[in-house]
């Protein structure tokens, strides 16, 4: 789509097109630039330091300056920062790690170590029986066990019961078609 948008673009601006051939130009031109920047450079920097030589304060401070905003990336090249309270992150090699001294936890991480301690500590002993929990527990499934028992025990006793009379009453029937 043409720049400008759909009707021509705001107060009356044409619409402008970009051919091929200029787009093909143009990259031609950046890949020459970029190809050119490292040797550039090499005689820029060596221009710079025979600049220092000859005269120390003739503006080579701003060059300097120029090339460490080109080594910096992305927008710490653009944006200068000055804020007292950034602390820049340093990395330590393993032989400064001290892995002898033992680790300071804060308040929340020994809170969290105690709690998950004195979970284990009650599980044990719930296990073991001997909680207020544990106890509850268990006698509340002997009463069901026992209950289980009865009801067990009292449809036995009907099966039988009906098994008799069942057996009684085919006793009859047997008396009474002879």
């Amino acid at each position: 789509m043409p720049k400008g948008g759909k009707k021509g673009g705001h107060k009356g601006r044409m619409r402008t097109y970009t051919s091929p051939e200029e787009i093909d130009a143009q990259m031609k031109e950046e890949k020459e630039r970029k190809q050119n920047e490292p040797e550039d450079n090499g005689a820029a920097a060596a221009q710079i330091d025979g600049a220092e030589e000859k005269a120390p304060g003739s503006g080579s401070e701003d060059s300097d300056d120029e090339g460490s905003q080109k080594k910096r990336g992305g927008v710490e090249g653009i944006i200068e920062i000055e804020n007292p309270n950034r602390v820049a992150q340093k990395s330590k090699k393993v032989t400064q790690i001290e892995l002898d001294e033992p680790k300071q936890l804060s308040r929340r991480e020994r809170e969290e170590l105690e709690k998950q301690k004195a979970k284990e500590r009650y599980m044990k002993m719930h296990l073991a029986g001997k909680t207020d929990q544990a106890k509850a527990d268990l006698a509340r499934l002997a009463i069901i066990k026992k209950q289980r028992e009865d009801a067990a025990r009292k449809k036995e006793e009907g099966k039988k019961t009906r098994d008799a009379a069942a057996a009684t009453a085919k006793g009859v029937n047997s008396l009474s078609l002879k």
